[in-house]
């Protein structure tokens, strides 16, 4: 039997010696290895954290002692640890999530996977244990070295030194990296540290010898260990990091060994106050493939051979990010002014083939979105156009820097949101769903969605010559399917993509969704009902066009990836009604919902985007059994209304774009 599963609850950790929890560790690793290959997910950062993971539930006391988790993605070991061993379905529906969840395990405390927001969740919880009466009880928070490129981690240190009544213990897993090499001077500081010759000469040195003379001195060294910490520090001035914030600092210390872990975690936890725990661990620790993976240390991998790491399933179709990475690379080398900017996402957001072929005018700055939005409203004031790539549920960090410091000041900033949308595996935190209902909020934003490959190129460039206003260029995760072309470009931009003689139903089709547009419309033809499908490409503004349309159909039927709740759909039939255009609107989107882990066909499918289920609710409004109901047949609609062309609005986005 193995010491993994004999290993049910934490509390299982308590009997066995510390050769075994090395020996639990490797299990472990093998376990991980084995099980994320069949499945995909994040492997690296899991690896990297296993002798960390089982120290920290050995000497504390999960959930008495709640541990928070910055981000999320390195929680497979505390499932493990927790009695969830059951990978098979793991960010599968049914199968457990690739990031803690409260429904899994009263273990599980936060659920967000967003970034730099533990050590906040941390100082909340460790103040009303206090101020409850449960001074017995401590808060574990476990921070990157990545995180700490985040103004919330600096925000929570500051109030958490404000107050240093309390059992809080801050874990830095210092790796050096966040998805890619952690950047900053953050980053380069720490870097000193984990690299001094001092440090490593006399932590090397001293455990050689130990084991050289034997058992006693071994026990010497493990007893001495932990003290010597504080006292190493200082060879290369880590304490100076800390120090002005009023927080005792424990290391750094080997996140590989278990002794001095234990230790310095045990002083930690009597101390009686704040305590910064700095470990120093590696990334894809054990497994030569993720260690010779210079790009990401096999971050998040999706399925592959265990003993190579290679992908299993062959190369595969053209993703949305490599089509906008080489038109950024094309651009950039027809225009000087185009910088490229993202927030600790080089290569998940494309930017590194940017990078390689213009260094100097690439800008990662770390987990720090506000920042980056903000600093990208002076670079256009500079006379440059900065080129913001994102995912898009890490917009919503920065909405505030969007609206007062992009709009506001009319900054010419093009912003790229990859994995907008439904995104599938990665769960409610990762949706890219909020942006359009979001965004869209601002004052003179224009908005493209692409539908397919030449589009996203297309509306990438049209977005780059907007110098007076924000644009965004938004698409989804994975593939990129076949291009759609268009049958006719109406005046402002706006692509005809299907007519029939009858036009009973407009089909609005939000970017990618127009293909689904598309089969709603022949199940339509079918039974006997006319559609017209139309891309509107800049979905906002809204163009004239489409009131045009809507005024001259029954029914208008919106499809967007994102919720429905003050989405595209709602904007239209706004619009609609400013123009005195009274046909039906029925907006279909997702709902206003935290979305759970499943695949992005199960999620649709679940909110009633199936081309079966559209054109059955159609076709029941066409007849007048269904709400919002079409307009009868003998009605010609309204007439287009002359404001709807007013020079402002007509100026916006592209009237006479070819």
């Amino acid at each position: 039997m193995s010491l993994l599963s004999s290993v049910s609850g934490p509390r299982d950790l308590d009997r066995l010696t510390v050769d075994e929890l090395d020996t639990l560790a490797g299990e472990i690793r093998e376990f991980l290895v084995e099980n994320v290959a069949r499945t995909g997910g994040h492997l690296g950062p899991n690896l990297g954290v296993v002798e960390l993971t089982i120290a920290i539930h050995r000497v504390f006391h999960s959930p008495e002692d709640p541990i928070v988790f910055d981000t999320g993605h390195q929680s497979y070991v505390h499932k493990l640890l927790t009695g969830r061993q059951d990978f098979s379905q793991l960010r599968s529906r049914g199968g457990l999530a690739g990031y803690p969840q409260r429904s899994e395990s009263p273990h599980d405390v936060v659920e967000s996977s967003h970034a730099s927001s533990s050590l906040s969740w941390a100082d909340g919880i460790s103040r009303a244990l206090t101020r409850t009466g449960r001074t017995d009880r401590h808060v574990v928070a476990v921070v990157g070295d990545g995180a700490l490129t985040g103004g919330m981690t600096w925000e929570a240190l500051n109030n958490i030194s404000d107050d240093n009544d309390r059992n809080l213990v801050i874990v830095v897993n210092d790796n050096g990296r966040s998805y890619a090499p952690t950047i900053g001077g953050m980053a380069r500081y720490l870097n000193r540290v984990r690299t001094a010759d001092t440090y490593r000469t006399l932590h090397q040195g001293s455990a050689t010898l130990s084991r050289r003379l034997g058992p006693a001195a071994r026990a010497v060294y493990r007893g001495v260990r932990g003290g010597t910490h504080g006292f190493l520090s200082r060879f290369v001035n880590n304490v100076a990091l800390y120090s002005n914030l009023d927080i005792k600092y424990l290391g750094p210390v080997d996140g590989h060994d278990m002794t001095a872990l234990l230790e310095t975690l045990e002083q930690a936890k009597s101390y009686g106050a704040p305590v910064i725990v700095h470990a120093i661990t590696e990334k894809g620790r054990g497994y030569a493939p993720a260690l010779s993976d210079e790009a990401d240390q096999f971050h998040a991998v999706g399925k592959i051979d265990p003993i190579t790491g290679e992908a299993v399933g062959g190369a595969g179709a053209t993703a949305w990010t490599d089509v906008f990475s080489e038109e950024l690379v094309a651009a950039g080398e027809q225009r000087e002014d185009i910088i490229a900017m993202t927030a600790a996402m080089l290569r998940p957001t494309g930017l590194l083939p940017f990078a390689q072929r213009f260094p100097d005018r690439v800008y990662d700055v770390g987990i720090a979105e506000q920042h980056a939005v903000a600093s990208a409203a002076g670079l256009a004031y500079g006379g440059l156009h900065p080129v913001v790539a994102l995912y898009a549920t890490f917009m919503n960090r920065a909405f505030d820097q969007v609206l007062m410091d992009v709009a506001l000041h009319k900054a010419g900033v093009t912003f790229v949101l990859d994995r907008a949308g439904v995104t599938g595996p990665d769960g409610p935190s990762h949706h890219g769903v909020w942006d359009l209902a979001m965004l869209q909020l601002v004052p003179h934003i224009r908005i493209a969605v692409p539908r397919d490959a030449e589009r996203l190129r297309e509306e990438f460039r049209e977005a780059l010559t907007v110098d007076d206003a924000p644009t965004v260029v938004r698409f989804p995760k994975g593939a990129v399917g076949a291009d759609l072309p268009a049958i006719e470009r109406l005046r402002d931009g706006v692509d005809v993509l299907a007519r029939s003689d009858a036009e009973d139903v407009l089909l609005v089709g939000i970017g990618p969704m127009a293909h689904l547009a598309m089969e709603v419309a022949e199940r339509l033809r079918a039974q006997g009902i006319g559609a017209t499908v139309v891309d509107p490409r800049w979905v906002i503004p809204v163009q004239p066009s489409i009131v045009e349309l809507a005024a001259a159909h029954r029914l208008v039927i919106t499809l967007e990836d994102g919720i429905r709740v003050g989405g595209i759909g709602t904007r239209v039939r706004q619009v609609l009604r400013e123009a005195g255009v009274d046909t039906a609107v029925d907006e279909l989107g997702l709902p206003d919902e935290f979305i759970d882990h499943a695949s992005r066909e199960q999620i649709l499918a679940d909110a009633g985007l199936t081309a079966s289920k559209i054109a059955h609710d159609v076709v029941a409004q066409v007849l007048g059994t269904r709400i919002p109901v079409a307009r009868p047949a003998t009605d010609t609609g309204a007439l287009w209304v002359t404001q709807v062309t007013s020079p402002e609005r007509a100026s916006q986005t592209g009237d006479g774009q070819s």
